[in-house]
């Protein structure tokens, strides 16, 4: 009897945390679409921080990938590397899908050069150009007169050119594709509100530079209940935010709360947050997680990255990006975001 041929596969070489994930989310679903039947691992660091979910909880449930491997960032070590070479021929994986953020030419051309040496045949996506190590730049933006970048999404589906067109603004190439359990979870955690229409918030970061600080997060929460208070109030986060999250949600008035803070997985934390009113949050990985999951967003963005990079995409969120500092972000300004774009759905009974 004849044995069936062994199935394809396809690793991905992608770094970074929950935030950098879901930027990528397109081309990850670009790349299932071109090897539909090949087995996707995904290279990776694991984890980054306690705040930042391995690549691996985002993408597999999904079925974006299949299986992750760790990749030692950072390290000098020949024995390592050596290690990691090996395990990566055994793979026997003729392609390799090159997704990490750009470290410039000479590390773009170094990574090019190890992957050839574990085997792979054809490298798709390696930034061996200068144009493709950047942003390109777009413009400049009022009142600051500051550089506006293309987002990084763009240039990541400038890099995979090779691969056919991505759509960015279509809804599907940035699903998660949660599960019928995920959704579950998600519709369980919401049974407090029993059918409340309901915010979402995370005032989690992992710069100071993100921090919007625990008096204006009350100032808003204190107006916004005020002028909604049969609203409820659904916070995400990791658990270490949860006590934070205790104090701001004493400003919310009469208004049902969950704190969800450790409590779920980020996709977990999608679908909890899917049917929310608006989100707001600072610039992190939650905020492209409710964006992801068809929430309208309004973000807080200070100095840390420069405008429009790492903006989620879309005319439905409200984004709010001061070069100045967050910290210059007024609380009437985010009222005035997040009344622009409440949507007035409902959870489902």
């Amino acid at each position: 009897m004849p044995k069936s041929p062994k199935k394809q596969r396809i690793v991905i070489y992608r770094l970074g945390s929950l935030g950098d994930t879901v930027v990528a989310l397109p081309c990850f679903h670009k790349v299932a679409q071109v090897w539909p039947d090949a087995e996707r691992i995904v290279l990776t660091n694991f984890p980054v921080s306690s705040k930042a979910a391995p690549l691996e909880v985002i993408l597999r449930e999904g079925g974006l990938i299949d299986a992750a491997v760790a990749y030692p960032v950072g390290t000098r070590s020949i024995a390592e590397l050596w290690i990691l070479a090996k395990h990566l021929r055994s793979l026997r994986a003729d392609v390799l899908v090159y997704l990490t953020p750009a470290r410039g030419l000479l590390n773009a051309y170094r990574d090019w050069l190890f992957f050839r040496f574990c085997g792979f045949r054809k490298i798709v996506g390696a930034p061996l150009t200068p144009d493709l190590q950047v942003c390109r730049h777009i413009g400049s933006g009022t009142p600051e007169d500051v550089r506006i970048e293309e987002r990084e999404c763009e240039r990541l589906t400038r890099c995979l050119h090779a691969l056919g067109p991505i759509d960015l603004g279509d809804p599907q190439m940035w699903t998660l594709r949660l599960s019928a359990r995920e959704l579950a979870v998600g519709d369980s955690v919401l049974l407090p509100l029993d059918g409340t229409p309901y915010f979402a918030i995370n005032m989690g970061g992992k710069a100071k530079e993100k921090d919007w600080g625990l008096q204006n997060w009350q100032g808003l929460l204190a107006e916004l209940a005020r002028r909604r208070p049969q609203t409820g109030l659904l916070i995400v986060g990791a658990g270490e935010d949860s006590e934070r999250a205790r104090v701001i949600a004493e400003a919310w008035g009469e208004g049902p709360v969950i704190d969800a803070c450790g409590k779920l997985s980020p996709r977990e934390s999608a679908a909890a947050m899917r049917h929310a009113a608006a989100f707001i949050g600072h610039d992190s990985g939650p905020l492209h997680l409710a964006a992801a999951a068809g929430v309208h967003c309004v973000g807080l963005f200070g100095n840390f990255n420069q405008p429009r990079r790492w903006h989620p995409p879309g005319e439905q969120h409200r984004i709010i990006h001061r070069m100045s500092g967050l910290h210059t972000i007024t609380i009437a300004e985010v009222l005035h975001a997040v009344e622009d774009i409440a949507r007035p759905q409902r959870p489902p009974a």
